[in-house]
């Protein structure tokens, strides 16, 4: 099997399609491209959400922090608190275990969340840390959106840009081979400085105070994971044009380089929002100094990128160009 995301139709067939639904106080569920539950609490929601970070090794507390909470912000919700589980190589030693729980301390001091608890275990078929945090959240019960709630003729925003925390993951742990790809040690400075934009805090909350239909962090997979599972998740089709204002120029320079798609690319940090208020929107976005770009509109059926090119099944395989960056790329 390959290494990754399993695939949107895999995913449904081996996994969910196994799940049985039977609570009436569930209100989002498990489903293609729904990353965190929604529980009814009366006037409150709660959202709840996991997530593991395997493909990063600089800063991979940090990462996992931030990568959980913002799949509970594109909800809507304000997050509290994370459960902690770390599966650990047998060389690890005491001082490692240490800097990663800091790091993850720190992280979540830094966007008001508690660290709840958790689970820490030594295997012997790890070879490296996997990190895999479980955010809680809560949020009025008038306030919460769902990826499945994107409405036809909706405008499809994205924030800040694609492709961020992929260009960090490599400028941290591939920047060798950066340099010997003609990449320069200014570009894959910029790129280690990615972090900052990684957490999607201050634009889900600004998005659902101003009533947005749909939200999706772009994570594994890149955009084109995230329209297709907000695609899936909404039974409508898509309309884009992507522009190459929408990926940095950091990021253009090392995908380019390394000849990998930026669409593809995981992209913690940029924001997919589906709203019938696209201006209002993109104005006070910008108002709390974050960037961002009209990239279509959600249609009743088909999958249209760029200039009238119709794809009826972009057939996302799962993968992310960093998987396959990495695979490529073993010692």
């Amino acid at each position: 099997m390959k290494i990754g995301k399993l695939s949107s139709n895999r995913l449904k067939e081996t996994v969910l399609s196994k799940i049985t639904k039977h609570r009436d106080d569930i209100l989002v569920d498990s489903a293609i491209g729904e990353d965190s539950a929604v529980v009814d609490f009366g006037d409150q929601i709660l959202a709840i959400s996991s997530d593991p970070i395997t493909g990063a090794g600089q800063k991979a507390g940090y990462l996992a922090v931030h990568i959980a909470c913002n799949d509970i912000v594109a909800t809507g919700a304000k997050p509290i608190g994370i459960q902690v589980v770390l599966l650990l190589p047998e060389e690890i030693t005491d001082n490692e275990i240490k800097e990663i729980m800091t790091e993850i301390d720190e992280t979540s001091k830094e966007i008001n969340v508690q660290i709840l608890g958790g689970h820490t275990e030594v295997l012997s078929h790890v070879d490296k840390p996997i990190i895999i945090i479980t955010a809680i959240g809560k949020a009025e019960k008038n306030n919460y959106v769902a990826t499945s709630g994107a409405r036809l003729g909706d405008d499809i925003i994205i924030t800040k840009g694609l492709g961020l925390e992929g260009a960090f993951i490599l400028a941290n742990d591939y920047s060798n081979i950066l340099l010997e790809r003609g990449v320069s040690q200014k570009v894959i400075n910029k790129a280690k400085s990615f972090d900052k934009y990684i957490s999607v805090l201050k634009e889900g909350i600004k998005a659902a105070e101003i009533g947005v239909n749909s939200m999706h962090d772009i994570t594994e997979g890149g955009l084109i994971g995230a329209l297709d599972e907000v695609s899936r998740a909404s039974k409508l089709g898509f309309q884009i044009n992507i522009n190459n204002y929408a990926i940095p120029e950091t990021v253009t320079e090392i995908t380019d380089r390394l000849n990998l798609d930026p669409y593809s690319l995981i992209s913690s940090g940029s924001l997919l929002i589906t709203t019938s208020k696209p201006d209002e929107l993109i104005k006070e976005l910008n108002k709390i100094g974050v960037k961002s770009y009209k990239i279509g509109k959600m249609i009743e059926e088909g999958r249209i990128i760029n200039n009238g090119k119709e794809l009826k099944d972009i057939n996302w395989d799962g993968k992310d160009s960093l998987w396959k960056f990495i695979e490529q790329n073993k010692n």
